[in-house]
């Protein structure tokens, strides 16, 4: 309780604080140096909200928090109470918070959305001075786009892990064809341009058809009665990451889409990942 306390207090610091750079106290004399809303291109949304230990002199490993909201809604800010969990399990990170191009009826997610993370990336390799590893940390749609980004998009492999949390991993599976707004995705999600000859849409943007040998090690997170993304994602994903040999870990929920985020299944997840960052090292 004296956690959430904490961490529901830097969450008002962060709300109402006029000031854009700040000290966030953690306690156990935890703390870190933020700023809120940094460009990392020219675009409105292309915002990130940035935290670095504040007594930090080694080089830490970077996490960048990707929401979700189906690619066309959505915002950082709904990632910040999470990422502040986070920031106290995991104190010696660094977390980037990022806003992304939406996409719409007019505009593409893929390959904008994807572009979007890679400048992040580099905007934050400049600004730290260093080559870090990334992590990418996402739900639903930013789950998604961790995963696409690190299989499809990271030739340099700059991505040392994904964390997807309830995102689709295949959306050419039969069972996510059940999605509310699967006409979106089918349409508007990618740029046809860019989509290969002899490869469907929905291959193109699903993270398992880039899966190889040397993906990035992943960690995924889903819920039993999901409704949105159906367990049979994680299945898939499963296989695939089995099947070339991935380092990765999978677990369940108890709960629908937007349960992962609540109680036990919270405290669960940061606990898991925080083993699996470790695990990570003795591979």
């Amino acid at each position: 309780m004296k956690k959430l306390l904490i961490v529901f207090g830097c969450l008002l610091l962060l709300l109402f604080n006029g000031c854009k750079k700040k000290t966030i106290q953690l306690g156990n004399k935890t703390s870190f140096e933020s700023e809120e809303n940094i460009s990392y291109g020219d675009d409105p949304e292309q915002k990130l909200d940035l935290y670095i230990p504040a007594h930090s002199n080694s080089k830490p490993v970077v996490f960048i928090m990707i929401h979700g909201g189906g690619w066309r809604s959505g915002n950082k800010s709904e990632l910040t109470f999470f990422t502040l969990q986070m920031m106290q399990q995991l104190p010696k990170a660094i977390f980037a918070n990022i806003n992304y191009r939406l996409a719409s009826i007019s505009r593409f997610g893929i390959p904008n959305q994807s572009d979007d993370i890679s400048k992040a990336i580099e905007h934050l390799e400049k600004m730290l001075k260093y080559k870090p590893r990334f992590i990418l940390l996402g739900n639903s749609a930013g789950g998604h786009l961790s995963m696409l980004y690190a299989y499809q998009y990271d030739p340099y492999k700059k991505v040392k892990a994904v964390i997807n949390i309830v995102g689709p991993s295949d959306l050419a599976d039969p069972a996510f064809k059940t999605y509310f707004d699967y006409s979106f995705v089918e349409n508007h999600l990618a740029d046809p341009k860019v989509l290969p000859s002899g490869l469907s849409m929905a291959n193109f943007i699903s993270p398992v058809r880039w899966i190889n040998t040397t993906s990035a090690p992943t960690f995924s997170y889903y819920g039993k009665n999901d409704q949105v993304i159906p367990l049979s994602q994680k299945v898939i994903l499963d296989s695939v990451l089995n099947k070339n040999n991935v380092f990765h870990q999978s677990f369940e929920f108890n709960g629908g889409h937007l349960d992962w985020d609540k109680d036990k299944n919270n405290t669960f997840l940061i606990n898991k990942v925080a083993q699996f960052i470790q695990d990570l090292d003795k591979q």
